[in-house]
């Protein structure tokens, strides 16, 4: 069978949901995260390498006798990472550049979603142009709400539901405004609007071979209720009771094989994790959005659901032998909260002390994200601080689970979303 030296390139809590579950694998000699955060630690060897240097990550390779380079974070995958490792015959799991233009280019996925007849909402891009030509097409529709789109990554913070023509100017303005958002928002995408109910779809691909993982249901807004800013995701909840096997059928037949194929067929074979952003309307799922990449926070309710040894099925990818593989989920439902330093998605402080992570529950996960050691202790040092994650044999039993442990972390100006699963437990009702 042999045993394998990984490096995992990433900071956030996707990538310590990641290393926990590499960590389980009999396969795994030696991990390293770049540049991790405290919960990686737990799981290996944190590591300072300039991850936006392709050079240096070579070069650590070389050194340590890496034999599999897993990618966690959209940025390297979209800057060409997995394409500069593989010309040096490193073994990847995550897309080359230009299959990650799914997530990497809003106006791209558009365009490749028309060219296979892919279901999404109505759009129209314009690149580059004047805020005032946007807004003229917007007025002349007259359909609210409508959604603006950054077209490069934002992480996250690139969508805005407008519900009126003052509104979609005000974020036209801050799209053009703020240095993180100006940059992504060259061209600009805007979408109808679609009505119906969220649902995120997790496939794994080798390029030919594709694979269900699992589905789960984001929250994006920070508010409870789904109001206010749009985040990097405020807590997740799977199965969703919105999938079932007939729609999951349809989501393969309508989605997943098109775009499978469709990258075949742009001689862009797609390697890795398709995430896949939907709304179920009622004439059936569309394509709100594609990540390159898991899901962030739904990568931390989907592994522990996954039965298979996460670092031979990345291994298959990277081999092209996944039809070898039969994915295995368990059956019990799971809910993540995030923790969030109070302000986020706009401006928060850093630096305040966490307690209460050695009082949870043996059966309750605790995935770092935005946090640091200083002396010794562990401290805030991002927006989305903590992902917290219970689990039971009905949906309702893993709400109640998680916010049990939620409730004995705490940190200065701790925020979190306290109807994280509602909206599941509306629809089994």
């Amino acid at each position: 069978m042999g045993s394998y030296n990984v490096l995992l390139i990433g900071s956030g809590g996707r990538e310590d949901a990641i290393a926990w579950k590499l960590s389980k694998s009999e396969r795994l000699e030696q991990l390293y995260t770049a540049p991790g955060n405290p919960g990686t630690s737990r799981f290996g060897t944190n590591v300072t390498l300039n991850t936006e240097s392709a050079t240096d990550v070579i070069t650590f390779v070389e050194e340590k006798s890496i034999d599999l380079v897993v990618i966690g974070p959209e940025k390297p995958l979209v800057d060409g990472m997995a394409d500069r490792l593989e010309e040096e015959g490193i073994p990847v799991f995550g897309p080359r550049r230009e299959a990650a233009m799914l997530e990497g280019s809003k106006e791209f996925a558009k365009q490749f979603m028309d060219q296979y007849n892919i279901p999404t909402a109505a759009y129209r891009s314009f690149q580059g142009g004047e805020l005032s030509e946007v807004m003229a097409w917007i007025r002349e529709q007259d359909r609210y709400p409508v959604v603006l789109k950054a077209d490069g990554l934002a992480a996250g913070k690139g969508v805005f539901i407008c519900e009126d023509a003052e509104e979609a100017q005000k974020r036209l303005n801050q799209m053009r405004e703020e240095p993180a958002l100006k940059a992504a928002s060259g061209t600009v995408v805007v979408e109808e609007f679609l009505h119906g109910e969220e649902l995120s779809v997790f496939v794994i691909s080798d390029g030919y071979t594709a694979r269900y993982l699992h589905n789960a249901q984001d929250h994006k807004r920070v508010g409870e209720g789904d109001i206010g800013l749009n985040t990097g995701g405020m807590g997740a909840y799977c199965p969703a009771p919105l999938m079932t096997p007939e729609l999951l059928e349809r989501i393969d037949r309508e989605i997943v094989v098109p775009t499978v194929t469709g990258m075949q067929l742009n001689d862009t074979p797609y390697k890795g994790v398709i995430y896949l952003g939907l709304m179920i309307t009622a004439d059936g799922p569309k394509v709100i959005e594609y990540n390159c990449r898991f899901g962030d926070p739904e990568c931390q309710v989907i592994l522990p659901a996954l039965e298979n040894d996460l670092l031979e099925l990345m291994l298959a990818v990277n081999e092209q032998r996944l039809d070898e593989k039969e994915i295995r989920i368990d059956n019990r439902y799971r809910c993540c909260v995030v923790l969030a330093s109070g302000g986020y998605p706009e401006a928060y402080e850093k630096g305040k002390e966490i307690t209460g992570i050695d009082e949870v529950d043996s059966e309750a996960l605790v995935f770092q994200a935005g946090t640091a050691t200083e002396n010794g202790t562990l401290v805030t040092s991002g927006g989305r601080v903590l992902n917290v994650v219970g689990s039971g044999d009905t949906l309702q039993h893993a709400i109640s689970h998680v916010y049990q442990n939620v409730e004995k972390i705490g940190f200065e100006n701790a925020y979190y979303r306290r109807d994280i699963g509602a909206k599941g437990l509306r629809r089994l009702s």
